[in-house]
């Protein structure tokens, strides 16, 4: 804990609307010993050396900064104590506004404005106090990485893995490498100046991979078990040859795609009629030499399989419905699952678009190619999706001989006279037609191996495979906007088609990256920091087994799998899985989980500084917000920046997610006085932003029975409300703090105020 701490005011920053003299004087006033050094400078930055010197001259443990966001300037400040910061700028001068909403001039330093000043520098003060330096939890750091997959992406990241110095081993199901790239002998362009396409350079990567030293390669062979904690996670890989075991530092899942189930085309006539196929076949038949077909129709609108799959969907949840089965019968199961599965066959089309328009220039052309011209390729497409560069060979091919292209929607596939007919209608030729041809080309849907298989195999307590995967269809990330390549188990990073669908070029790129974070992750580990999102933390949470219950919260709602059971049944940590998000402590009933720099008293510590008035009516109510530092805490910062104002009745605290948010907080709260509590956090459910996956989700069914106690106590539930917020939403933070403080204004005070 930090015993003697030193507190500095950023004349710059906050001098304009505080008096920052009076403030160093209340510091030195109420914390007297603990803060032997109160000093306000000039400039904070131009202060470094001098707050060097005050750490090795009055032996400081800890260093308080009192002026900008922590997310401004935090980076300019590394002492070797620990170190806080007060936002005195961003969430208190410049989001300062008078409780009437009229216009103020903070120069004058308001009294409210003076006094919500005071409770976030005692705050500040209590937090330090209250924080340790934690002790280390670094790993071994096996220098090794595993790859899982041996096509494209795989041989790609295993290159590149080697490349950076590491061992790699790569794990291949199949009895050669290549995957599903041996049916592309021709690729789509991956180099510039990405007008043609190019033969494969495949075979050229294969020879690559087995002929370097770092690399061991196990054909025949998948990962029966995996084991341990980033940094040395110790594998077991079934092989020919039997199970074999090896120490590795992190995984790329580079496993690729399957095809989805020709069943949910058959509306287009696949799998019904010999001369309707889809691309991936195709291009298997390409290379066997079996295209005698002089005219194709390569179709990429598949609105009809589509429409089917809802109309089937939405036929089995009317029957489950109208039979009104007991719950949790098989019955019951089976419709949902019918009607999961339909949908998901839809979503998994819609994934592969990019992939597939490329895919069918490419084969259009190839095909044409092959038969010196002799062959037409008609492209029929509602949605032509070409990424990036590529829409340079998109524009080869509109003028590519052989090659026709309409955008159309298909109504029908059918056979008619010794041959197949699609039916085109909205064409921009300006008329409809029927289309004659000897095949028909439909889309493949890319299907995630992890959505049909256990790819991993994980010894973890959560069980062997990723969780939760139907938020994703299967595919195997954690937040594809935030984090690209992170999965929800840490050191497992994926890549290429089993991360989304991708082009050969993207696959390529995606290896690389997955690569880096897999060598980040490694590197973390043996300093014992966290990786992403909260990269360098070297807390970890600590567990008083004394006090524990085996009551198994912290196990299960914890997003990413950090956490065991011993034979007894008691919590066993893995820290380098850990990131950092407290969801364990704030699911902890008997409170005896903890960080050494975050924890449930120093929070409830802080709470209990700031000054509630008595008087309602005279001097206003008091809100608590404890704001999500991934989204809310940034959105609130930018309102500020932007002199977009809130109630000053409010009082902020950051939170690492909300979903460490623990029950006793808000206890805390309401027994000091508070008049409300306000949660913001990320976005939850389908369309979900939290960081930390389930974070704000779980909040919110924890809050549920934070209204059950607050009923009890005879506390109106509405004191307690949560708000989602996306970190672009700093212009409406403003209005949703004052609505909450206009409601809460309405209820009057909390019943235990002044008690």
């Amino acid at each position: 804990m930090a015993g003697k701490i030193g507190v500095y005011f950023d004349q710059q920053n906050i001098g304009g609307g505080l008096d920052a003299e009076a403030l160093a004087q209340q510091v030195s006033q109420k914390w007297g010993d603990l803060t032997p050094v109160v000093k306000v400078v000039p400039v904070l930055a131009e202060a470094v050396d001098e707050i060097t010197a005050d750490i090795e001259g009055s032996a400081l443990d800890g260093v308080l900064l009192c002026g900008s966001s922590p997310r401004a300037e935090a980076g300019l400040y590394r002492f070797p104590v620990q170190v806080e910061h007060v936002n005195l700028r961003e969430q208190c001068v410049q989001a300062y506004r008078n409780p009437d909403k009229s216009p103020v001039d903070v120069s004058c330093a308001p009294e409210l404005l003076t006094g919500m000043a005071r409770d976030y520098v005692n705050m500040g003060v209590v937090k330090l106090q209250k924080s340790q330096v934690p002790d280390s939890a670094a790993v071994a750091g096996v220098a090794r990485i595993m790859v899982l997959g041996g096509g494209w992406t795989g041989l790609a990241a295993a290159a590149e893995a080697a490349a950076t110095g590491y061992e790699v081993v790569l794990v291949e199901k199949s009895d050669r490498l290549g995957g599903a790239a041996n049916n592309i002998p021709m690729a789509s362009p991956l180099a510039s100046p990405w007008e043609e396409k190019q033969p494969s350079p495949l075979a050229g990567r294969i020879s690559q991979v087995e002929g370097d030293s770092r690399i061991t390669v196990h054909l025949n062979s998948r990962l029966e078990k995996l084991e341990g904690q980033p940094g040395e996670f110790t594998a077991t890989v079934a092989t020919p040859s039997g199970p074999q075991t090896c120490a590795v530092g992190a995984v790329v899942l580079a496993t690729g795609w399957t095809p989805l189930d020709q069943k949910f085309l058959a509306p287009m006539g696949l799998g019904q009629n010999p001369a309707v196929v889809d691309a991936a076949t195709f291009g298997k038949m390409l290379v066997a030499g079996q295209v005698s077909a002089r005219r194709i129709a390569f179709v990429l609108d598949t609105t009809l399989a589509e429409d089917a799959a809802r109309k089937a969907a939405a036929g089995a949840a009317e029957s489950a419905e109208a039979a009104s089965p007991a719950a949790g019968s098989g019955e019951e199961g089976e419709e949902k699952a019918f009607v999961k599965e339909n949908l998901e066959s839809i979503r998994h089309l819609a994934y592969s678009n990019a992939v597939n328009s490329v895919g069918m220039l490419r084969l259009a052309n190839t095909v044409c190619e092959k038969t010196d011209d002799a062959c037409q390729a008609f492209i029929l497409y509602k949605d032509m999706t070409v990424p990036g560069i590529l829409e340079r060979f998109y524009k080869k091919m509109q003028d590519r001989l052989g090659v026709m292209m309409t955008k159309a929607d298909v109504t029908a596939v059918r056979e008619a006279g010794g041959h197949m007919v699609v039916e085109c209608k909205n064409t921009l030729l300006g008329m409809d037609f029927d289309l004659e041809v000897d095949l028909v080309v439909l889309p493949t849907g890319l299907v995630p191996t992890t959505a049909k298989d256990v790819t991993v195999n994980f010894d973890y307590r959560q069980g062997p495979d990723f969780p939760d995967l139907e938020l994703f269809d299967g595919f195997a990330d954690s937040n594809y906007i935030c984090f690209p390549y992170e999965t929800r188990r840490t050191g497992v990073y994926a890549a290429g088609c089993v991360r989304q669908p991708l082009t050969m070029d993207a696959c390529e790129e995606d290896a690389r990256g997955a690569v880096l974070k897999a060598v980040q992750c490694i590197e973390a580990a043996s300093r014992g920091m966290a990786v992403h999102p909260r990269s360098g933390d070297l807390s970890y949470p600590v567990f008083n087994f004394v006090r524990c219950t085996q009551c198994k919260r912290c196990t299960e709602e914890c997003p990413f799998g950090a956490l065991d059971d011993d034979e007894k049944g008691t919590p066993r940590p893995n820290p380098a899985r850990c990131r950092r998000c407290g969801t364990c402590f704030g699911a902890c009933p008997e409170r005896v989980i903890s960080f050494a720099n975050y924890n449930i008293d120093q929070i409830g510590s802080m709470i209990r500084e700031v000054q509630v008035p008595k008087d309602f009516k005279k001097d206003g109510p008091r809100v608590l917000i404890l704001a999500c530092e991934n989204d809310a805490y940034p959105a609130l910062d930018m309102a500020g920046e932007r002199n977009r104002s809130w109630n000053p009745y409010c009082r902020i605290i950051p939170v690492r997610c909300l979903g460490s948010v623990n029950a006793i907080w808000v206890s805390d709260a309401m027994s000091k006085g508070f008049d409300g509590v306000m949660m913001l956090g990320c976005k939850y459910g389908d369309d979900y932003q939290c960081h930390f996956v389930k974070g704000s989700e779980i909040c919110s069914r924890r809050k549920e029975n934070i209204a059950e106690t607050l009923n009890r106590l005879g506390v109106e539930a509405e004191r307690v409300e949560q708000f989602e917020v996306a970190i672009d939403e700093y212009d409406k933070v403003p209005g949703m703090i004052d609505a909450f403080v206009d409601r809460i204004m309405a209820m009057g005070p909390n019943p235990f105020k002044g008690m």
